[in-house]
Order: structure tokens, then sequence, then C-alpha cells
């Protein structure tokens, strides 16, 4: 296993990505659970609206928590100027991860036709728009001044997850999805100290769900304690993030003791690619929720970005 170091310049973007959630990690604090305090819940977006996907989501989600960053809105130095912006004086830029993998058609030694699978991995700088001056308003969103709950909330959630089609039971005191019954259980919601915090729960057991067979066909067979377990568990903690990003749900409750921290720590430490592996996972879980569960999702795929336009 190689000797985990912190960040430094000679770094891939994955590894210094990787090192900075490590030292949140060992710090005890998971970097992806509330990074909007006191403001509208969002995914991190571009400039043009389009929210960022896999990585880019959590890390710019733990930039801007660090940097106390209001505004949900990223963007290039170029398009801040196109928008009739200027990036303050001083500020420091941020990477954001162009990630892709497609096919490549290539002859083997035996002169048959093959296919390998090729990754393009490459960084580019963007900035929060509140680095910015002279950006129309709506990069700029304003504190809530009070938590109230939109009319008919509590319905369109219930709609939301009966339409997702899940084998669900309420049943006991624990939360858990049973991949070879494929059930999903959860306490009754009275149990809770919130119902959003019922729903909150049962994002975080149904992105186990998306892992069964017939659906994204994920490894479930694995016990606590080991690397595979710890996987998918840091995937089912990532996509509820994003569900409740998209959902307006809390995931701070989720309050995984330190042997899960512990897991992801090892796994982090051991492979400086297991956090985008999670975060591609997640995506794929939380937009198969998404879908099922009648949410348009806005289209946004890391491998159009304009890299030209981006550097």
């Amino acid at each position: 296993m190689p000797k985990y170091k912190r960040s430094d310049a000679s770094q891939s973007p994955a590894q210094r990505i990787t090192a900075a959630i490590i030292e949140k990690l060992e710090q005890g604090t998971r970097p992806w659970v509330k990074p909007w305090r006191g403001m509208p819940v969002s995914r991190p977006l571009r400039a043009c609206g389009t929210p960022y996907r896999g990585m880019n989501t959590f890390w710019l989600w733990m930039v801007a928590d660090a940097c106390g960053y209001a505004s949900p809105y990223w963007m290039t130095y170029r398009q801040c100027q196109k928008l009739g912006g200027q990036v303050c004086k001083g500020e420091k830029s941020t990477i954001a991860i162009f990630y892709k993998t497609y096919e490549k058609a290539v002859e083997d030694p035996t002169g048959d036709d093959d296919t390998v699978t090729r990754r393009v991995l490459k960084a580019y700088a963007v900035f929060n728009a509140d680095q910015c001056d002279g950006l129309p308003q709506m990069y700029y969103p304003k504190p809530l001044l009070a938590p109230v709950e939109p009319e008919g909330r509590q319905g369109r959630l219930d709609r939301f997850f009966d339409a997702v089609g899940a084998d669900l039971r309420q049943h006991g005191s624990e939360a858990y999805y049973e991949p070879v019954r494929d059930r999903v259980t959860m306490p009754p919601s009275d149990l809770f100290d919130t119902y959003e915090h019922y729903y909150a729960t049962l994002a975080h057991e149904l992105s186990h769900w998306t892992g069964h067979p017939s659906r994204l066909d994920r490894d479930l067979k694995n016990r606590f304690g080991t690397e595979a377990y710890a996987a998918e568990e840091l995937v089912a903690e990532l996509s509820s993030a994003i569900l409740g990003a998209e959902l307006g749900l809390p995931i701070a409750h989720l309050d995984h003791h330190a042997s899960y921290i512990a897991s992801w720590l090892e796994l982090l430490k051991s492979d400086d690619r297991a956090i985008l592996a999670a975060a591609a996972k997640a995506e794929e879980a939380a937009g198969l929720l998404l879908r099922r569960g009648g949410v348009e999702e806005r289209k946004s795929a890391e491998g159009d970005v304009d890299l030209e336009q981006a550097a």
C-alpha cells in the first residue's frame, strides 16, 4: 500500500482532492454535509445554471463551506468576463475536474479487433461568484430569513418516494436494505424527530436499493469492515447528499460513527481514485431515483465541458 502524503504540487488533481477530503475526515468532519448553512439548498452550478456532477459536486461544496461562499455558482475567468463581471483582485481559483471514460478500438496481439477503456482526467480553474464583482443579481442568492416549509412539501415528497416503486415496509427501530429480498425496512415515521429526517434516511437506504442486480448491479454482498462495504456505504452517503440537494432534505442526522469514517479513510488512502469512483456511482444511484420519482434532471455531462473555454 503506498504511503499517504499530504497534498503537494507534484500530485494529480485527483490526489490533491483526495488529500483534502482525507484531511477533513481525519478531523471528524464529513465535507459533504450541510455546506449551505442559511442559504437555499443547491448543488454547485455552472455559470449557465446546470449542476456539476460526480466528484465536482462534493469538492466544490467542501471549498464553498471552507471559504464561506454563499453562491452556488462557479465559473471560469473568461465566463465571468462574458457575463459582465470581474474576478476580484487577489482571489485564488479552485480546480474543477474534467473526467471522461470512452471505448477505443484497438488491435490485440493476435491481430483481432478489440476495445480498451481509456480515461481522461484534467483540471481547470474556476471561481465562485462570491469572488467576482459585477455579475447579474441571480448569481448572488439572498440568505434565508427564516426556515419556512413550502406549502405542500410533505405531499410532494410522499409522491416522489411512492413513485420510486421500492418494496418498502415499516417495521422495528432500524433502517436497512436487504439485497436478497430486495426490500427496504424503515422504522415508523413517528419514531423520527421530524418527517424530513425520515425521508432523508429513506433516501440513504434507497440509494443502497439502486445497487440490486436488476438495477445498477453494484457489489452488495460484503460484511462491515471490508473495503467493498466501506465503498458501498460511501456511495449511499454521497447519493443521499445529492438527493438532499435536489429534494431539500438534510443529511446531517446520518451521524455515522467513527468506524465508518475510519473505513472511508482506509479506502481513500489506499486508492486516490476511490472517491472519484464512489462519486460517479452515487450520481448513477441518485439519478435513477430522481428519474423513477418523476423529478426531471437538469442535463449536465462532465464530458461535455468545453476545455478550451474552461482553460
